[in-house]
């Protein structure tokens, strides 16, 4: 079904049951298969590739070039909700998606629209499968995120950096260029220099965790009793 609004470029491929909505542009030899939905004032610049069941919801834009997985999400409200009069109300999302050219999107991997401003992957960005980026994120060129990561809104990730699987991003932080975050590791404050970090428990043995997780409950007790040993010159 392609809305009589929309405009279809030269030798783009459409699969069955696609769905192009008003306003939308396609561009030259794009190829969009079999239950894909491109919603509202959708853009696709040329050559990208949608797999089955990819959903743009609504104001995305596409550079050249973008190849996006099954299953994947684009351009659905951020979670935008505010606690008024002993109840959640909801924060319009009025910006958008915009994906720069040869970027990958991994299959199930949802991108929020922004509140106001876009969300932004810029040119040659790679996202795994099962990834969240939250609204008004922007990500840096050349980054790598690998599967299950979780980046909350408003963060600034930037370019030739590297996120281990699983790893969770707070809102509202920013990371410098040329950072590599490990698997499992929890970022909760900005990272502005270059380099290398981790924050993830490596696995052991079930009884040896359980000493050490009581044992890390203590900590701010035996901190506590070490330094007054030290003052006593202990």
């Amino acid at each position: 079904m392609i809305d009589a609004t929309a405009r279809i470029g030269a030798e783009v491929r459409i699969g069955p049951y696609a769905v192009i909505g008003p306003g939308c542009v396609i561009g030259e030899r794009s190829q969009i298969h079999a239950h894909a939905h491109i919603g509202r004032d959708c853009t696709l610049d040329t050559d990208c590739l949608l797999l089955p069941k990819v959903t743009l919801v609504k104001r995305v834009h596409l550079g050249k070039r973008v190849r996006i997985h099954s299953g994947a999400v684009l351009g659905a409200d951020g979670f935008g909700i505010a606690f008024h009069q002993g109840q959640w109300v909801k924060i319009a999302q009025l910006g958008g998606v915009r994906i720069g050219d040869d970027c990958e999107i991994g299959a199930n991997t949802t991108i929020d629209r922004g509140a106001i401003e876009d969300t932004v992957l810029e040119n040659d960005v790679r996202l795994d499968n099962q990834i969240q980026i939250g609204h008004n994120v922007r990500i840096g060129a050349h980054t790598a995120i690998a599967g299950c990561v979780a980046v909350a809104g408003s963060t600034r990730i930037g370019r030739y950096c590297l996120i281990g699987g699983a790893a969770g991003i707070v809102g509202h932080i920013e990371i410098a260029d040329k950072v590599t975050v490990g698997a499992m590791s929890l970022v909760t404050h900005s990272l502005t220099e270059a380099g290398e970090y981790a924050s993830g428990t490596p696995i052991q043995a079930k009884n040896d965790w359980r000493k050490n997780a009581a044992r890390f409950k203590q900590l701010d007790a035996m901190a506590r009793t070490l330094n007054t040993l030290k003052k006593n010159g202990d």
